[in-house]
């Protein structure tokens, strides 16, 4: 049943800033057809429709939310590895809450309020993932969304057709018939934490313990009374280790960035240590650590991330997700692959920045675009800015699985998309209020959700709600 209620290192030289200016070209109206009805889905929805745009939704799950709407199933296999698993897309374990104040987090022209007065509603600032959800669906109620949508409808492949469009064929779940459409566009807003990455351990095929990947943790109490190894230090990772650490026997967490020196016990819980990076594990359970200590562990708990997958999208081998490196390439601006500019685009793409403003951004650029209202470069230009950003990363030293990580220049590319769409640029108390959260992740992981003292930050958000910034 259907619910709704860089640093500039990092940034590629970018096409002058006039390529972006309102064209005088006449407006167009395409049929654009968007996949997925997360957040990004949402907005892109609500974007190619101001715009002018006939737009369809295409949404597996019977509610709208993606990634927000939490489920207590997980898949058959739990490590998601197997072709023939059963999916679950959601990847939300039951204690999520956000780690971005909801002050930052909201879309730009629909702040993300604690509403005290519903005592059903969560008011803190750093709310459940329960009421990310209510506001997604008061998000689309108040823009008249979920018309656009059709739920429990799989798309299972889309391909470019004669004349440079898109055949879309769906499945729905209410049909045994599937169905076969064109469209002039499609905007690809399926987020990207469904299919996992796993890391590589030496001898794992033969290890008798259990491995299971983030995406299907929910609970700690599969855990308990176990040694547990935890791989990753990411936010999701260190919520979880905590998680698990009030009831497993021991906790031992392996990242890259912890060094062999520093193991020792975590203050906060006796059952938590950290270790260095394993370097194999044998059948008799044990696993090895690059320092030489040994532990004989039940479960090995991968917190290691996820894969670009779009399963459906048939490009002729122009888009491509770069196997183990996970770069979705080529894209100019991680949205729009030049040689298939503008009737294909990615919303959702970049990772380590703040999402639901970034999602906003880029969606209006493609509405502009696909209208004639905004003018692309070349798609000769287009590849080359994509070529200059590779050979910044390279000669910066940051690996191609990181392609696609805007922490260092956020802002800056935030800003740079909403010159192009004759918006406002981004607040400077957002980018403040980011730094803020980021500084007291480090310092007091375990309590920087509740306690805070940026009240200055919060004034100023307030004023530009209030004025309609």
């Amino acid at each position: 049943m259907s619910t709704c209620q860089v640093s500039l290192a990092f940034v590629p030289a970018m096409a002058d800033a006039s390529s972006a200016h309102l064209t005088a070209m006449r407006p167009l109206s395409s049929h654009v057809a968007v996949i997925g009805a997360g957040a990004s889905g949402l907005v892109a929805a609500r974007e190619l429709r101001r715009e002018g745009h006939n737009v369809v939704v295409f949404e597996k799950g019977d509610q709208l939310g993606g990634n927000w709407v939490y489920t207590p199933e997980v898949e058959s296999d739990p490590i998601g590895l197997h072709p023939n698993r059963t999916i679950v897309h959601s990847s939300m374990y039951q204690s999520l809450r956000t780690n971005l104040l909801r002050e930052i987090m909201g879309f730009r022209d629909y702040p993300f309020a604690a509403k005290e007065e519903d005592e059903e509603r969560d008011p803190r600032r750093f709310p459940g993932h329960r009421e990310v959800l209510k506001y997604l669906n008061d998000f689309a109620g108040e823009f008249g969304i979920c018309e656009m949508v059709r739920f429990e409808t799989e798309v299972v492949f889309v391909g470019l057709v004669e004349g440079g469009k898109w055949i879309v064929k769906s499945k729905s779940k209410t049909s045994d018939e599937g169905l076969e459409e064109i469209y002039d566009a499609v905007v690809v807003c399926c987020g990207h934490y469904t299919q996992p990455r796993v890391a590589e351990i030496s001898g794992i095929t033969t290890w008798k313990g259990r491995q299971i990947h983030s995406h299907n943790y929910r609970t700690p109490e599969p855990f308990r009374d176990q040694v547990v190894i935890l791989i990753g230090s990411s936010s999701s990772a260190t919520d979880i280790y905590r998680d698990i650490a009030g009831v497993a026997k021991e906790v031992h967490i392996s990242s890259r960035s912890i060094a062999s020196e520093t193991k020792e016990k975590k203050p906060q819980f006796d059952t938590m240590r950290l270790n260095a990076m394993i370097k194999s594990v044998h059948e008799d359970g044990s696993v090895v650590f690059i320092d030489g200590s040994v532990v004989v562990a039940d479960t090995i708990l991968h917190c290691t991330g996820y894969k670009y997958h779009f399963p459906f999208l048939e490009t002729n081998g122009i888009v491509t997700v770069d196997g183990d490196d996970n770069r979705v390439g080529p894209l100019f601006k991680h949205v729009f692959p030049p040689a298939l500019a503008p009737s294909l685009s990615f919303v959702g793409v970049p990772w380590k920045t703040v999402p639901f403003p970034n999602f906003e951004l880029q969606s209006k650029w493609i509405a502009g675009v696909l209208s004639n209202r905004i003018a692309l470069p070349s798609k000769e230009e287009m590849m080359k800015d994509v070529k200059a950003y590779y050979s910044s990363l390279e000669a910066s030293g940051k690996p191609t699985r990181h392609t696609h990580d805007i922490f260092d220049y956020r802002g800056e590319y935030a800003d740079w998309l909403a010159v192009q769409c004759g918006s406002p640029v981004l607040e400077e108390w957002r980018e403040q209020m980011m730094l803020t959260v980021a500084k007291n992740w480090l310092v007091r992981p375990k309590t920087y959700q509740d306690e805070w003292d940026d009240n200055h930050l919060v004034l100023q958000a307030y004023e530009s709600f209030k004025n309609g910034v």
